[in-house]
């Protein structure tokens, strides 16, 4: 992914202190650095990596003028104004970036402290296994409706046989001067039985039959509102939430509801469910940790999902390592590159002992440590047996699916059969 593309840009204006004057132009957040770039001169005036940020603060200017002020490492202020929409989106948006990136085990680190290959590859799998549980946790929730779909038809062929009986008796009515007809008797016995298994299967739901697959902090804005405010995505295995940041419910998506998902960068989409005679409800939603729930979206939604020609633009060659697990492009891949450089530029080279330079100890370190080829294999291991669960699951809904389709064809075959005979008897 490039790091060079705005995640998004507010225009406004930058306090030259050397000047003693506000220069117009545009700030600009990118995934690691935020810049100032003014409306006539070329290049940036500022340029902040977020990772030097030490506060982020709303102020004011000679006690009237309201600002946005930065305070970068080394006590350098800098000062951003007249932005729009309000300074209170563009605050709400950089703190949840900066905040996001201040949490994130997987941020982009400095070069002082810049980790191994070893810790690099472990951070590729790390991501693998989480994108395979979040798969496996969507097959269990497949896996569940599949097991109460065949409970449903078990109970459908009971309901047919019953109803076979009933016909059979109103066919070939018997005398019974005794009251009820014990065919009324037994159908009355058998909608008591239903509705008692109606009401167990109820109180059996409730929310934490739903399955929260990921939720991510976000900021949340409804339509084309600017009014961007903190707040948070669930992806549930049957509806998406959106919720403000007390936790409030601002709109729940049922999973059939959803009519299209526009990713418009790897950190923005928006939701949108459509009405006939009033207006559609759509959310834009902007998140650090987008990637994190895009990846169940794409899996859940599928044809829904939508990547709009902006997206595009992030998908360009990396400039920095590919290793990182947000640049886009298969993780397989960049581990097989960085193998490949490990494997082929970094061999030791013999040397005479006592002429070795700084430089060549550094070549001749391992570039994987025993401790992290350890911790490797067990992921791996993980990674295997979770692979092995998906299959196993998988060839199990296989055969559920052709019990299903054989259930479905006879008891089709019993209704159309029990339909003929009450047409003969009306």
């Amino acid at each position: 992914m490039n790091r060079d593309i705005p995640i998004h840009s507010w225009p406004g204006s930058y306090y030259i202190n050397s000047e003693k004057r506000w220069v117009p132009g545009t700030l600009s957040l990118t995934r690691s650095t935020l810049r100032f770039a003014s409306d006539k001169a070329e290049g940036s005036l500022a340029s902040i990596r977020l990772s030097r940020i030490m506060e982020i603060k709303m102020e004011n200017s000679s006690f009237i003028f309201s600002t946005l002020t930065v305070l970068e490492e080394g006590n350098i202020k800098h000062w951003f104004g007249s932005l729009r929409p309000n300074r209170v989106v563009v605050y709400n948006v950089l703190e949840h970036f900066w905040r996001e990136r201040l949490l994130s085990p997987t941020g982009v680190p400095s070069a002082a402290s810049q980790p191994t290959k070893g810790r690099e590859l472990i951070g590729l799998v790390s991501g693998a296994q989480r994108r395979l549980e979040d798969a496996g946790k969507v097959l269990t929730h497949q896996g569940e409706q599949f097991d109460n779909i065949m409970q449903g038809l078990d109970k459908i062929e009971s309901d047919l046989g019953v109803a076979d009986k009933l016909l059979s008796e109103l066919e070939s009515p018997p005398w019974w001067p005794f009251g009820k007809l014990p065919w009324r008797s037994q159908q009355e016995a058998k909608s008591e039985e239903t509705a008692k298994a109606q009401a167990s299967a109820c109180s059996t739901k409730g929310p934490g039959r739903q399955g929260v697959i990921v939720s991510i902090p976000a900021i949340v804005a409804k339509g084309r509102d600017q009014d961007l405010r903190p707040g948070s995505l669930t992806v549930l295995v049957s509806s998406l939430e959106v919720r403000e940041s007390g936790g409030r419910l601002l709109h729940c998506f049922e999973r059939a509801d959803v009519d299209d998902i526009r990713v418009h960068s790897p950190y923005e989409l928006s939701v949108r469910q459509r009405f006939i005679g009033r207006p559609d409800v759509c959310y834009r939603l902007l998140s650090a940790r987008m990637p994190e729930a895009l990846s169940v979206l794409e899996m859940q939604y599928k044809k829904k999902v939508e990547f709009m020609p902006e997206y595009s633009a992030f998908q360009t060659t990396p400039a920095a390592s590919p290793c990182d697990p947000e640049a886009g492009g298969s993780v397989w891949s960049a581990a097989t590159g960085l193998l490949q450089r490990c494997q082929g530029t970094e061999v030791p080279v013999p040397v005479p002992a006592g002429e070795l330079t700084q430089l060549q100890v550094k070549v001749l370190q391992p570039t994987v440590t025993e401790a992290e080829a350890q911790e490797l294999r067990q992921m791996l291991l993980q990674l295997k047996n979770l692979a092995l669960e998906a299959e196993t699951e998988l060839e199990r809904q296989d055969e559920a699916l052709d019990i299903l389709a054989s259930s479905t064809d006879r008891a089709t075959m019993h209704i159309d059969r029990q339909t003929r005979r009450m047409r003969k008897l009306l």
